[in-house]
Order: structure tokens, then sequence, then C-alpha cells
């Protein structure tokens, strides 16, 4: 689901630890109010504001999650779907093409973005107070999520405390939804993104980590998870989708594999641009040139409502295109040191 995805890692890059949380966790979060409901159940009420979000009209996806949270003030949900369609707003004007491939890398601090944290604390506390009335895997779920959207921003800002303390706290609640429901697939999704993360920290990282006391994880149990939570995510399934793909550029260089994940996403909602470069990444690491131009200028041509955002689709579509067009061969896998 865009937003819906889950951290993406303590990682440390130049000493330093960044969270990528994937910027769309919040999808898998659709789980249940009150506490005694199963996520499913609120499956048909979360799908037009998702199905908005996915097609990339992230304005009508916040002004239909207004009317959630209004009709369910005591609900996390209308908060969580706000803070996924916000949350790709974020990813999308933090995007850079980098390394033949574009990513949400870092951010400064912005003083729109305390919206944003303020629905991430609001999801945290309105679940804590369910979770008072009466322990659920959804609502443990619903405040793993909380954390882990904090953490996302706190990532793309370098706040590594920050990252740190949320990061852990989500892991947490994501064990606890799935020691109360072992097939809750959509908690693998979390849970199995902070694993794959994890495990990809460089050596002096993971000495760091481990004086820090933030828990280890296996990035083969953390790609095991997400297909779990592809295959059998009520919510989470094609934000599971998006972040295996673009992991599977980022650190695997499996591009077969990438553009197995992504390219469903990319027809299913061809209005969505991040989706369409991503295809385009994947295709250009492939050598099929031909085909990763076409995905690039598809992006490009998709009319993005907010300025900023559809100024930076045009600039990463252009790079991407230029980039291409002055290596023949498939562009430079190099990633950036662990």
């Amino acid at each position: 689901m865009n937003v819906l995805g889950y951290l993406r890692g303590l990682l440390i890059r130049h000493r330093r630890f960044v969270c990528l949380l994937p910027l769309t966790l919040l999808a898998s979060l659709l789980a249940c109010c009150p506490p005694c409901v199963f996520a499913s159940d609120y499956a048909p009420e979360a799908a037009p504001i998702l199905q908005k979000i996915y097609s990339f009209d992230l304005d009508g996806a916040i002004s239909e999650a207004h009317g959630l949270e209004q009709a369910r003030p005591e609900d996390p949900l209308g908060f969580l779907l706000e803070a996924e369609a916000l949350g790709w707003k974020i990813w999308c004007t933090s995007a850079e093409y980098k390394y033949g491939f574009t990513d949400a890398r870092r951010r400064p601090k912005l003083p729109r973005d305390q919206r944003y944290l303020e629905l991430a604390a609001k999801v945290i506390s309105l679940a804590e107070a369910q979770l008072k009335k009466q322990e659920t895997a959804p609502m443990h779920f619903y405040a793993g999520m909380g954390q882990a959207l904090a953490a996302r921003l706190y990532g793309l800002r370098g706040e590594n405390r920050n990252i740190a303390r949320a990061g852990v706290r989500a892991r947490e609640q994501f064990l606890q939804a799935l020691q109360l429901d072992p097939n809750f697939a959509d908690a693998d999704f979390g849970l199995g993104l902070y694993n794959y993360y994890v495990d990809t920290l460089g050596t002096i990282a993971k000495i760091l980590r481990f004086f820090m006391g933030i828990p280890g994880g296996s990035k083969q149990d953390g790609i095991r998870q997400l297909e779990i939570a592809i295959a059998n995510g009520q919510l989470s399934r094609q934000d599971a989708s998006f972040y295996l793909a673009l992991n599977s550029i980022k650190y695997d260089q499996n591009y077969d594999r990438a553009l197995q994940l992504i390219s469903p996403l990319a027809e299913a909602y061809p209005s969505n641009p991040l989706f369409l470069l991503l295809r385009g990444d994947a295709l250009a690491k492939l050598g099929r040139n031909p085909q990763a131009i076409a995905s690039y200028r598809a992006a490009e041509a998709v009319p993005v409502r907010d300025p900023e955002c559809a100024a930076r689709v045009q600039a990463l579509a252009r790079a991407s295109l230029e980039a291409l067009n002055s290596s023949p061969s498939p562009p430079d896998s190099t990633v950036p040191p662990h």
C-alpha cells in the first residue's frame, strides 16, 4: 500500500543510523476498532481510500480519511490512512535518483511535517487506549504502525536516537500482535521489514547496534515474512510488494524479482508515478532500455496535483532518462555502502 510500509530499518551510513522506513506502511494498519473486530472487517471502508492512495489521488484520500476520523474519533484507522497519504507526499518530495534507482533518502526538518508526526502520535494513543480495555492483535498492530510512521520521518531527518526508540517499540508491538494471532499476516509485513533492514547493517553498525540494545534480525526471515504479507495480507499486500521490489534492487541486485513484484502495481495503478519509476529502474538494471524508457516517460506524463511532488517526479524522470541515454549498457548497479 504505499503506506503502508514498515521500518526500513536502523541503517547506518557514514557512521550514522538512517531509518528508511517505507513511506507507505499504513494501509496494512487497517485493523479494527472496537478491539473485538478483525482487521478484515474494516477493509470495505478502507478500500476506497486505499484505492485513491495507490492511484496517487492523495488529496482525495486525505479528504475521505477526515470523514472517517470525524465519524469514528476513537478509531485509529482514519488517522492512519491520512498519515499514509501524507507519507506518500513526503516520499515523493524527498526522493532522488542515485545509484541507478529512485529512493527517498533524506529530508530537512520542515514545519509542515508536524501534522504527520501528530497523526503518528494520535494513532499510538488511540491504539493504546483500546489496548487498556482489551488486548488484541489489531490494536498492537496499530500501535506498532504509529511508531513505524514516526521512525520513517526520523530516518529521513537523520534523528538517530528517535529512530532507534521508535523502531524498537514498533517491533515489540508487531511481535505481540503475532503472539496473539500467528496468522495476522499484516503484522508479518511490519516485522519483516524490520528484520530485513536490521540484517543489512554493516559490521561497525552491528557492533553499535549491540551496544545500543537494538534487537537483531534475519534478512531471510524478513523476506519470508514479506512474502507472507504479499500472499495473505489483508491490507499490506501492495506495500509489501513495493518495498520488497525496492529492496531487491537496492540491496540484493535481484532485478528480475524486483520487476516481478513492481509490474503488477504499475499496471494496476498507472496513475502512480512512483510505481512507474521503480518499474523503469528494474527494467534499466536488466538492460531492457526501450521498456525502461517507456516506463520513465509514462511516469513523466502522469498529472500530479501536488505542485512540489509534480516537479520532483518530472526531475526524477528526466534524471532517469538521462542516465539511461548516457549508458548503452545497464546502469551501474553500485549501491551505497552499508
